[in-house]
């Protein structure tokens, strides 16, 4: 499938289809363009990319090598737009901000809501960072060092200031003449902030509502006192859950002194929750920022720590398994069934520890119900144990016509199911009441356990059993 874009050096010039059933940007576009910009032909590029909506420019920008982006950034012009910038992965967004002007990052961020210029600035060097805030309207520049005060990944960091806030002495009419007629409001809000006279919010009233209600009712009997209040230094993760918890469409940011200054709604929710479990989901597995964009030297330096670390780890395994070298000698088939053992223990640790990390991260899993965990966590390990364990051990009899061996090997497939159950919570436990992420380390020490206890126990019912 082609199609034909007017122009004057494009008449009768055939390109790709530009997007794929899926509504992706198609290989042979993505080369269509790579070749161009490799010509040097910038006016064929500009005039490709004016149909694309910003999301599907974000999208060509991150399938463009590094070293084609600069041209790319050059040719399309005015079509990087802030929204553009705002779709970006964060990697090529910073590869972009490098390459162009100063007062063009200024004049793309001034256009944003203060937490996307925020997404921006925030990563550049300090020089440019502050060759970029000097060029920025005063009142957009203030906001953003605002924000830029918080730490990371807090309300602060990620609230929006432009929102809506009325005294709660207003009528309805009154508050729908101010609507229309304040031309300084922001223009996409869903929810108004009623408060006191020292700006602490005292409720909240949804479009909707207003819409619905007659002129001379009062904001105050409209209004829903009872609101979720975010404090400016709470972590956004601890934001997407109250979020989620109340079904919240927006919330009020207060900072020290109960004041209002900001607001989250749940589009910006979304990004947060997709980013928190992206990042668990791959400290768990140890691949860093696991972004196919992140510096190959970042990729590096996060994935070999943490293979060394498992090294480390296995090399106790390792010494477990050389107290039975003679055992072993004497038996090949403890040699053939040992892997076996600890794969089994190994996946069963990582059920369970996946789904105590998520516990963890969605507060399922408190105090209060901690020890309950446990005890289920182990009953589904006793199950599914059981199951494997008689499956595997008959299948070891019958291979080698041994029943002590098939009950070996069962036994120690059961004890270490267990055990790795036992250890995919409690170690993401304990590591989570000693203030340290879950995600980063839990999975090295359950499959050091579920190793060398797989190990210990098969290779000690052998012996133990007379089988060697």
């Amino acid at each position: 499938m082609t199609s034909k874009i007017a122009g004057p050096e494009l008449i009768n010039s055939e390109i790709p289809a530009t997007l794929d059933d899926d509504d992706r940007l198609t290989r042979e576009f993505i080369g269509h363009v790579l070749d161009l910009l490799e010509a040097g032909d910038t006016k064929q590029v500009y005039d490709l990319v004016v149909p694309l909506r910003n999301e599907d420019v974000a999208d060509l920008f991150e399938a463009t090598p590094s070293d084609d982006r600069r041209a790319l950034a050059f040719a399309i012009d005015d079509q990087l737009t802030p929204e553009v910038l705002a779709e970006t992965n964060d990697y090529v967004r910073e590869e972009i901000v490098d390459v162009i002007p100063n007062e063009q990052v200024a004049e793309l961020t001034g256009q944003l809501e203060t937490d996307d210029a925020v997404a921006i600035i925030e990563d550049m060097e300090e020089p440019e960072q502050a060759d970029v805030l000097a060029k920025l309207d005063p009142e957009d520049r203030a906001a953003i060092e605002d924000a830029l005060s918080y730490p990371e990944e807090s309300a602060g960091r990620i609230m929006q200031r432009e929102l809506v806030a009325v005294p709660q002495h207003m009528s309805v009419g009154q508050l729908i003449d101010y609507l229309r007629d304040d031309q300084d409001l922001t223009h996409e809000f869903w929810e108004i902030f009623v408060v006191d006279p020292a700006f602490k919010p005292v409720g909240t009233c949804r479009l909707s509502w207003l819409m619905r209600s007659d002129r001379d009712v009062q904001v105050s009997d409209l209004m829903q006192s009872e609101q979720t209040l975010i404090s400016v230094e709470m972590d956004q993760e601890e934001v997407a859950l109250r979020f989620q918890k109340y079904e919240l469409i927006s919330a009020a940011v207060t900072n020290e002194d109960g004041r209002l200054v900001g607001v989250i709604t749940a589009d910006d929710i979304v990004h947060i929750v997709q980013e928190e479990a992206d990042e668990d989901i791959l400290r768990l597995s140890g691949a860093g920022e696991g972004d196919i964009n992140e510096p190959l030297a970042d990729s590096y330096k996060s994935r070999v720590l943490w293979l060394i670390t498992n090294l480390g780890t296995a090399l106790v395994a390792s010494f477990v398994i050389a107290q039975f070298g003679a055992a072993i000698q004497t038996l090949v088939a403890l040699a053939v069934l040992m892997p076996i053992v600890a794969s089994i223990g190994g996946n069963a640790g990582t059920q369970t520890l996946a789904v105590t990390v998520r516990a963890l991260a969605t507060d399922q899993l408190t105090e209060a119900n901690t020890g309950r965990t446990i005890w289920r966590e182990i009953r589904v390990a006793m199950l599914t144990g059981l199951t494997v364990a008689i499956l595997a051990g008959l299948g070891a009899w019958a291979f080698y016509s041994n029943p002590a061996l098939g009950a070996v090997i069962a036994g120690a497939i059961l004890f270490n199911i267990l055990i790795a159950a036992s250890s995919g919570v409690i170690i993401p436990v304990i590591l989570d009441r000693l203030k340290q992420d879950p995600a980063v380390s839990s999975s090295i020490f359950v499959t050091m356990i579920t190793d060398s206890m797989g190990f210990l126990i098969f290779l000690g019912l052998a012996v133990a059993s007379g089988l060697v």
